[in-house]
């Protein structure tokens, strides 16, 4: 099933990303000094027009993981916190358990036979 899933979803998008990269291929120069674009002191770069828009798209993912993980921080704190409080009043519970034990664990009166 998840296989499944996994090519009817990851199919068609790699279909789309081989059309993205083929369509795409011409070479472009990346000039990483905007100051002197005559002598930069970084080696300019030729990369394919694709290879930019796959770094692009991974940096824009990790940008928002990064986001996504950064706003989640409270949701987390909770957890934690209950987690504790959670663990707290489990051995609160197992210590009154095994307090009232004896009580309850009385032994017990005979069962009466039944005459033959």
């Amino acid at each position: 099933m998840r296989l499944l899933l996994w090519l009817l979803i990851g199919g068609p998008i790699a279909v789309v990303i081989i059309a993205l990269a083929m369509l795409n291929n011409q070479p472009v120069t990346i000039l990483l000094d905007p100051v002197t674009p005559q002598a930069p002191l970084i080696q300019p770069l030729t990369v394919p027009l694709y290879g930019v828009f796959f770094v692009m798209l991974m940096i824009g993912v990790a940008i928002g993981g990064l986001a996504t993980w950064a706003g989640q921080g409270r949701f987390r704190r909770a957890a934690r916190v209950n987690r504790k409080d959670a663990l707290r009043w489990r051995t609160e519970a197992e210590k009154l358990r095994e307090e009232t034990q004896p009580a309850i664990s009385a032994p017990a009166l005979p069962v009466p036979r039944k005459a033959a």
